[in-house]
């Protein structure tokens, strides 16, 4: 048994609670996780049982102590990190009214549609930092308004996946300045609630968490939770950030030359800013994180989902000589590497679930082009993947449009396990990309956060130093400069088919 002191950093995610045991040194000595799913309770909707999420958190965060084999007595503190854009309505008596609707959730898209382009929207943004779009959950407290009436006026508050099992584990209610960014609902400059945001979504400040720093310290253990949890009562409980905060701080990403891009099921290139930062073109979303530091960033709708896409569609089809049992994402890869940079002349707009940042065009499909007779599934491979690197290259614009001079990108997410999908990504942005050692970056941000409150930490900064980092991919000049021409094939077809994607979303009804 290890003796010495530890932190314990919990990430309650979207599928998934991940736990980390780290020492002093922010070195990871116990990993474990607990899962759970989601429902679609109808077409376009994402709900997650509250009741699954804290058995799932104390699974990971036991899982994670046996395999530390650390002394129970040792912890210094304790910290959580959520998923942004999450919302669950609950009664007076904190019983939920509602399921917890995730990011996913695609209820409150045509009421950020209404708003689009309107002097609301522009207000809004300068204000909140969020563009209008509906995975933001004051959007999904507008149709709850209009479309669930009876619990809307039941709702004594609002809070997040993470608020609610914090809740569980301290016995108060509290809310993280970047998660509360996340809603669209806090003033991005002022760290307060929003007025014109609670106005429009009809709800009261009171109904909404007190806000926190992400290093305060926010009490200790419920009896029954720190013995469930093997634990002591007096284990000092850390407010903690969001998962995508925690992200970047534990790939190591802490100044404003260093990003954190990340592909997993969807995908966003964040960096953190001594200030906040906001685009007149709204194209990207700043959220505070505390008093001295703001994530600015976009997010795409189309990472390895899109990926999974390709798999799910072969799949039935792939002749069994060329695919031996079930089509995987590694299958995939294996058909990308086969063919050079650039897909020979195919190229795909990989909108398969919609666009987020820069355009934020709900009605964008999935596109292939070029194809002709010679080409094959192995050029949608390398296509679909190249896609997405240049949707990265869209954002990595962006920022650099809004004067974030992004000089080092760190690499988080399942495509970090791919040599090839890195190289193409730093082909594609023709910038150096570095992988962390510790892959898992949001749980060891959350157990940084620990460190911070607990006085380990003197800052996020400090925080980042302890990352150790692992392979660094350059870009190879000439698949660059062919990226560099494809790319701008890319945004000639992306401009050419805007008014035929709204056309088509009329068709299909979505």
């Amino acid at each position: 048994m290890k003796n010495g002191p530890w932190f314990l950093g919990i990430d309650l995610g979207t599928g998934s609670c991940k736990s980390i045991v780290v020492d002093e040194k922010g070195r990871v000595l116990g990993f474990g996780i607990g899962l759970y799913g989601g429902t679609d309770p109808e077409s376009r909707w994402q709900e997650q049982d509250p009741r699954n999420l804290m058995d799932a958190a104390a699974v990971s965060v036991q899982s994670a102590l046996t395999r530390a084999d650390v002394a129970r007595g040792a912890c210094l503190g304790l910290s959580m990190g959520g998923a942004l854009h999450s919302i669950l309505a609950l009664d007076s008596r904190d019983n939920p009214l509602t399921g917890v609707i995730t990011w996913a959730d695609g209820r409150g898209l045509h009421h950020a549609e209404a708003l689009r382009g309107s002097s609301t929207a522009i207000r809004l943004y300068q204000e909140t930092g969020c563009p209008v779009h509906g995975m933001y959950p004051l959007y999904k407290i507008m149709w709850l308004r209009e479309k669930r009436p009876e619990v809307f006026r039941a709702t004594h508050r609002y809070v997040t996946a993470k608020e609610y099992v914090f809740s569980q584990f301290t016995g108060q209610f509290a809310v993280d300045y970047s998660l509360a960014a996340g809603s669209g609902l806090l003033d991005a400059r002022k760290l307060r609630w929003s007025d014109s945001a609670l106005e429009l979504a009809g709800i009261r400040e009171g109904q909404l968490s007190p806000l926190l720093s992400p290093a305060a310290k926010q009490g200790s253990l419920k009896p029954d939770v720190a013995h469930r949890l093997g634990i002591p009562e007096s284990t000092p409980v850390v407010m903690g950030s969001s998962d995508a905060v925690n992200s970047s701080v534990g790939a190591g990403a802490v100044s404003a030359s260093q990003a954190t891009c990340m592909i997993g099921t969807s995908g966003a290139l964040r960096v953190i800013s001594g200030r906040p930062v906001f685009d007149e073109n709204g194209r990207t979303w700043c959220y505070a994180i505390d008093e001295k530091h703001w994530l600015v960033g976009g997010a795409i709708n189309n990472g390895g989902i899109a990926v999974s896409w390709l798999k799910d569609s072969l799949g039935p089809v792939m002749p069994p000589a060329q695919s031996p049992g079930e089509l995987s994402i590694e299958h995939i890869l294996d058909l990308a590497r086969q063919v050079p940079a650039g897909a020979e002349g195919v190229v795909c707009l990989p909108f398969f679930a919609g666009e987020r940042s820069p355009n934020w065009n709900l009605n964008a499909r999935g596109v292939f082009f070029g194809l002709t007779l010679e080409h094959d599934i192995r050029h949608l491979s390398r296509s679909i993947l190249e896609g997405i690197g240049f949707r990265f290259r869209s954002l990595q614009d962006a920022l650099a449009g809004i004067g974030l001079d992004i000089r080092q990108i760190l690499a988080s997410g399942g495509f970090a396990k791919s040599e090839l999908w890195l190289q193409i990504v730093t082909d594609a942005l023709n910038c150096e990309m570095t992988v962390p050692r510790w892959s898992e970056t949001s749980a060891l941000g959350a157990a940084f956060w620990a460190m911070l409150g607990a006085g380990g930490l003197d800052s996020i900064e400090t925080a980042g130093n302890l990352v150790e980092q692992g392979k660094t991919y350059r870009p190879i000049p000439e698949n660059a400069a062919l990226y560099n021409q494809v790319y701008t094939v890319y945004l000639k077809i992306y401009q050419a088919l805007l008014s035929a994607f709204d056309e088509a979303a009329l068709l299909s009804g979505c």
